[in-house]
């Protein structure tokens, strides 16, 4: 304590911090505690918010044993504007010549025999997946499949992987028919 009777800033500070720690915790504690339920049920009245709908005059009218019809009208109609957007996007759709896709390449390198011989093996290991020989200079490549998305070539890439330890996904352009 300080000689004159006035606390330090330390002290100050500790007191402050140990008072707003019990103001804090008796405000968390009073939210904590369980409401109190005088017996009363809760009871609110929704039927003001609730559709209104009205039969028409015809249905009243039916005997009871037929059902009542209902004939409703459409009052707004867009297919004009929904057939207008999708002849839009089949005329855009006609003029697209390629998509952007995926292709596996197993082979890419100078030796055209190599090419061959790996299009071969390919052939002969039964996958059910044919291989297309390129040349684009001065590589040969040899490449498996045309995929629309990554998720189909990722499957038989890894199909390929154990033959072909060289296999990798490419992004390229494929040609729609």
């Amino acid at each position: 304590m300080h000689p004159l009777g006035r606390h330090s800033t330390n002290d100050y500070r500790r007191e402050m911090k140990t008072n707003l720690l019990m103001l804090s915790y008796f405000v968390i504690a009073q939210g904590c505690v369980a409401q109190q339920n005088n017996g009363s049920k809760y009871y609110e009245d929704l039927s003001v918010v609730r559709p209104k709908f009205e039969m028409p005059v015809d249905s009243a009218k039916k005997p009871e044993g037929q059902k009542a019809t209902v004939l409703v009208i459409p009052s707004k109609n867009v297919n004009t504007k929904v057939d207008f957007v999708l002849d839009s996007i089949d005329r855009l759709n006609s003029l697209r010549k390629f998509v952007d896709g995926f292709t596996i390449q197993i082979y890419s390198g100078q030796n055209r025999e190599e090419a061959n011989n790996t299009k071969k093996k390919l052939a002969d290991e039964g996958t059910g997946l044919t291989a297309e020989l390129q040349y684009i200079q001065p590589k040969f490549r040899v490449r498996v499949g045309n995929y629309f998305s990554r998720l189909e070539a990722q499957k038989d890439l890894l199909l390929l992987k154990p033959v072909f330890p060289n296999a990798i996904l490419i992004p390229e352009k494929i040609p729609i028919r």
